[in-house]
């Protein structure tokens, strides 16, 4: 009898600790971060060149993605044409967060198929690895290479990197990160097209320190 008593008083104890360690998790504010917007990374990568203005998403889908911040815009090189992307989320506490192209492609008309992880080298010899897929919807066909950064990381998995956001909150305060997604027609190569990616995705690596903080 005294013994389950003392395991009872034992959980409520750890219950209360628990609860008060939640309250004070949620009420504690973020780290603050410097970094410049991403409407300033720069028209020229490497030998890619910025073609046309910035895109803008319609309200709807702003509010759908629900990004602190976001750039797309159309890059060129040698007559290839790639469509770059970044959702940039300051803090993923409220919910907010990227909206994986697994879950949001397919459900507007999109198949996915062929994954692979690449491995992308930058021009100072970082290296990282990125998702790749072959996705096609109707006559449009395109390589579509993506990954997540933020917090000095660059990760493949949408699942690993969670598990890091949720470690960084705890351990840092923090909670910021974003995708990076490039997609780029097949043509009459899907190597090459996959080739034509990783380019721009290397070149853009070394860039993205000053917008995705560390």
């Amino acid at each position: 009898m005294v013994n389950s008593k003392y395991k009872f008083w034992i959980l409520i104890g750890i219950l209360l600790a628990g609860g008060l360690f939640i309250n004070w998790f949620e009420q504690r504010g973020e780290a603050s971060v410097t970094r410049k917007p991403l409407a300033e990374l720069p028209a020229e990568i490497g030998e890619w060149k910025q073609k046309g203005n910035d895109i803008r998403f319609s309200e709807q889908t702003e509010s759908v993605l629900n990004a602190t911040e976001y750039v797309n815009r159309y890059y060129v090189k040698d007559g290839r044409l790639v469509d770059f992307y970044i959702g940039y989320y300051q803090s993923q506490k409220g919910g907010a967060t990227y909206h994986s192209p697994q879950n949001c492609l397919p459900g507007a008309g999109w198949e996915m198929r062929s994954p692979e992880l690449v491995g992308i080298t930058t021009p100072s010899g970082k290296t990282f690895t990125a998702n790749r897929y072959i996705v096609e919807n109707g006559k449009y066909k395109q390589v579509m290479v993506y990954w997540y950064q933020g917090r000095g990381r660059t990760i493949a998995s949408e699942y690993y990197d969670k598990i890091y956001t949720v470690w960084d909150s705890v351990s840092r305060r923090r909670s910021d990160g974003a995708m990076v997604r490039v997609m780029t027609a097949v043509g009459s190569s899907e190597d090459e097209a996959t080739k034509v990616a990783v380019d721009i995705s290397a070149q853009v690596g070394d860039q993205l320190s000053e917008f995705l903080p560390e």
